[in-house]
């Protein structure tokens, strides 16, 4: 144990990866650490061999935790957003200088790790929340390092007395991980008063202090909404350290994205495709229920759909380079180039 009366040694109650996951906020998720198979565990570094003769190898601890990859990763997931990743750089930062001053016997309060993640849909919140998984986990935050994401939906119940112990099942399960709230701000309405939300709200104050050594909570919402469920909710936003807004994407920042996608699938567009697909992000900005990153991978799958038919139906022998390719016609059938089109 360190002067916060957590482990060190990597040891886990449970193993991670035993649950099914998804990346989307239809319900409960939970999904492993990444390069963690399933019923397998990434340990957290020892900090006591990276302390010796009194002096601390900082190097040794983000080596052996492996915290620079999980930061490159995010780099490389991430296109721009600078004000955030240099945010999780000195939150990584301040994880690995707490363990370096506990295992030297400089006693201080460990840090607190709630947070908020404020921003538009599709602009990388959930990445983040998943990459700080990893790192809470490999500096010995968290002992599963998992992640279980819910929505109101997921905490409130149905009627008198329901609420609590399903908030409190949430939060069995989230234990030694991260409980992601989205949309944490629909747990709070004024408006009704028979509203069950509020006891939710309660149950969670109360976990999020006595247990903050083995649970994180993280907060995810636009930004005003989020703003204006602190103010309602000041036991809540005391308990929040960490507040990381993300940015909404420009256009040309959107293209970097497409063209990271498309990459990864194994495709490219033409320089036509490359002009058609500005143009649709440039219209599809202006229409409603964009949600930046997400709306692009929409769109590349739709890209990719009207291709295959294209193929199909041309019924002659195909090149790898047909195969490949994503031509302007294949995003120019979007209804967004419809006057009264969405997105589609």
């Amino acid at each position: 144990m360190d002067t916060t009366g957590r482990p060190l040694d990597g040891s886990e109650k449970e193993k991670t990866g035993s649950e099914p996951y998804s990346d989307d906020f239809g319900g409960t998720v939970v999904r492993p650490a990444k390069g963690q198979k399933s019923g397998s565990a990434v340990e957290s570094v020892d900090f006591a061999e990276a302390v010796a003769d009194g002096e601390a190898d900082i190097q040794s601890v983000v080596r052996d935790a492996r915290v620079d990859e999980v930061l490159e990763e995010i780099n490389r997931e991430l296109i721009a957003l600078k004000p955030v990743k240099q945010r999780i750089r000195e939150i990584a930062a301040l994880l690995v200088i707490d363990r370096l001053r506990g295992e030297m016997g400089l006693g201080s309060e460990a840090p607190t790790l709630h947070m908020s993640l404020t921003g538009s849909p599709g602009t990388g919140k959930t990445t983040v929340a998943f990459r700080m998984a990893e790192i809470l986990h490999r500096l010995g935050y968290i002992e599963r390092g998992h992640l279980v994401s819910v929505t109101r939906d997921d905490l409130v119940g149905q009627y008198v007395g329901h609420t609590a112990p399903k908030t409190k099942d949430v939060v069995k399960r989230a234990l030694g991980g991260i409980l992601f709230i989205d949309e944490a701000y629909y747990l709070h309405r004024p408006e009704n008063e028979r509203d069950y939300g509020q006891e939710a709200i309660e149950v969670l104050l109360q976990v999020m202090e006595s247990e903050r050594q083995n649970l994180v909570v993280l907060m995810a919402g636009y930004e005003g909404p989020m703003e204006e469920f602190f103010q309602a909710n000041p036991g809540m936003g005391s308990r929040v350290a960490h507040h990381i807004r993300f940015p909404d994407y420009d256009v040309d920042e959107l293209l970097q994205i497409a063209q990271l996608m498309v990459d990864k699938q194994g495709y490219e567009m033409s320089e036509d495709a490359e002009r058609a697909l500005r143009d649709y992000i440039e219209r599809r900005l202006e229409q409603p229920r964009f949600a930046h990153g997400r709306s692009i991978r929409n769109a590349i799958e739709r890209a990719r759909m009207r291709q295959a038919i294209r193929l199909f139906e041309a019924k002659g022998k195909l090149t790898k380079k047909d195969l490949v390719t994503l031509e302007a016609d294949d995003i120019l059938q979007s209804s967004v180039f419809d006057d009264n089109g969405k997105d589609a």
